[in-house]
């Protein structure tokens, strides 16, 4: 199953959709889009993510976003648990899209990276 986190008002989610959509052609798997502005993440689901995709949870995180600014999320010394808290409130703050398979993630962000959980 591939997993895609999604928002249709975004190039790079929509280039990333297509991609997953070849490549499911020659695979045959089931893919699962997850609208996530419609069905935001749970602070569990962020961090089964976060270990998926490695790298800090900050990488997850849009911070051009009003909500970023607002939140105050720049500042360094907030944790983890609270970056998530962030993300599942306010979920236009996910990097986006993430694609998930086969118990690894990437951002889609250049669509391209997409290619690395098919090799």
């Amino acid at each position: 199953m591939i997993t895609v986190y999604h928002n249709p008002r975004c190039s790079k989610s929509r280039g990333a959709c297509e991609l997953v959509s070849d490549r499911i052609h020659q695979s045959g798997e089931a893919v699962k889009i997850v609208e996530y502005l419609k069905e935001p993440p749970s602070v569990a689901d962020l961090e089964a993510l976060h270990k998926m995709l490695g790298g800090t949870v900050r990488d997850m995180i849009r911070d051009n976003e009003a909500a970023y600014r607002e939140l105050g999320l720049a500042e360094p010394t907030l944790s983890d648990d609270q970056l998530y808290e962030a993300i599942a409130a306010h979920p236009i703050l996910l990097q986006r899209p993430i694609i998930v398979r086969e118990g690894r993630a990437v951002i889609g962000r250049p669509p391209e990276n997409v290619e690395t959980l098919f090799k």
